[in-house]
């Protein structure tokens, strides 16, 4: 313990001549944290939001902006398909169950979503308050819809068109609030569900046949995944796209940025490393007087080899506690940005295994760029050191 006393005593004798070198490393490691923590955030709320999706169909375009507009209702629909190509399509027999989408209305830019009973429960998601949808124009909101808006259980809204805020209302067709659904942390906390009738009645000017936006399937069993594909792409006015494959597509297309960004943060801790071997060689040469003096009244050479590594320990963990501070700081950041579905906790972001790897990974950097100050005391000349003092 004596030696941790002395060590952080020197620090805070030089505590200028060693900020810098925190400084660098709270920010690189800080930077490595929030890269690791935030990509593996983000691929487990994708993934999570596909569980149970083997395939999704919708107008004839991309793949991948399917895939985000009905999976992830962050991107505009490829258009409509027809009701009676869904109702023919959900009767294949490699069809376990379907979810039909129609979108077109918003509130307050908070999607509207025309559905069935069966969505909800293939997100298992829980009521908080009130009763799922029934009948035309009643909606059942997702919490952070609830959150925003104060809508409660019996109020009424108008929607309006499109999936902006901006746009005309639906005067004289208003939705009635008739439950509010628990947080899950999937894309239904952000969206207001009713039945797909709804749509239909607020856009009863519309002719023609019944269209819907799109549709969620569940296969029966794998072979389906290689036949119904191409069936629907080739044999139907639809668009089959597959949410394992686009994911996958989409992550990829943000390998090559986050590789970048990986490469400038090692770059800094080689920078951070290189600064405390210079504090350290520095705080070494300031003190060499006093360890000649303590060798020359018989302290032993491991205990300065010991008291430059703790300095260089204590400045990791200071650093390591500053890049932790920072990443929370980060992270709440991001959250008033993001979905709700995206964001990690607090708790999450300083208890997980990438917060281990890279204590660790810090530690062999700070007692790696300590070893040569360290061996430099351990080898001082006692007779030259206090000679020239």
């Amino acid at each position: 313990m004596n030696q941790w006393k002395a060590a952080w005593k020197s620090i805070r004798y030089r505590s200028l001549h060693h900020s810098l070198s925190v400084i660098l490393l709270a920010i690189s490691t800080g930077l490595i944290l929030l890269l690791l923590n935030s990509r593996n955030s983000f691929e487990d709320s994708f993934r999570n939001n596909i569980k149970g999706i083997d395939m999704v169909v919708g107008a004839k375009g991309s793949p991948l902006q399917i895939i985000l507009s009905s999976v992830y209702h962050i991107d505009p629909p490829t258009g409509n398909i027809p009701l009676d190509e869904y109702k023919k399509l959900i009767k294949h027999p490699l069809i376990e169950a379907a979810v039909p989408l129609s979108y077109g209305d918003n509130f307050r830019s908070w999607r509207i979503v025309g559905t069935d009973s069966n969505y909800a429960h293939w997100y298992s998601m829980q009521l908080a308050e009130g009763r799922g949808f029934q009948k035309s124009m009643e909606v059942v909101l997702g919490s952070a819809v609830a959150e925003a808006t104060g809508l409660q259980v019996g109020d009424t809204f108008e929607g309006s068109h499109g999936l902006n805020q901006e746009a005309e209302e639906h005067h004289h067709h208003p939705f009635k609030v008739v439950g509010i659904y628990q947080a899950s942390g999937t894309v239904l906390d952000e969206l207001i569900l009713c039945p797909t009738a709804s749509l239909w009645d607020v856009h009863e000017h519309a002719e023609g046949p019944k269209e819907i936006t799109a549709a969620l399937i569940r296969f029966k069993s794998p072979m389906a995944n290689i036949m119904l594909p191409r069936m629907v792409n080739e044999k139907t006015p639809m668009q089959a796209a597959l949410p394992a494959i686009e994911v996958n597509r989409l992550f990829s297309l943000a390998d090559s940025f986050v590789q970048f960004l990986n490469i400038l943060a090692y770059l800094l801790i080689g920078i951070a490393a290189l600064s405390v071997f210079l504090a350290l060689f520095q705080g070494l040469k300031d003190d060499e007087p006093q360890f000649a003096f303590l060798r020359a009244i018989g302290s032993p050479p491991s205990r300065i080899l010991k008291f430059i590594l703790v300095k260089g320990l204590i400045i990791g963990l200071i650093s390591y506690a500053l890049a932790l501070i920072l990443n929370i700081i980060a992270f709440q950041f991001i959250g008033s940005l993001v979905s709700p579905a995206y964001q990690l906790s607090s708790s999450e972001v300083l208890f997980n295994w990438n917060s281990i790897y890279t204590l660790a990974a810090l530690i062999g950097v700070v007692i790696f760029a300590s070893v040569l100050p360290a061996w430099h005391a351990y080898r001082i000349n006692i007779i030259k050191t206090l000679a020239h003092a």
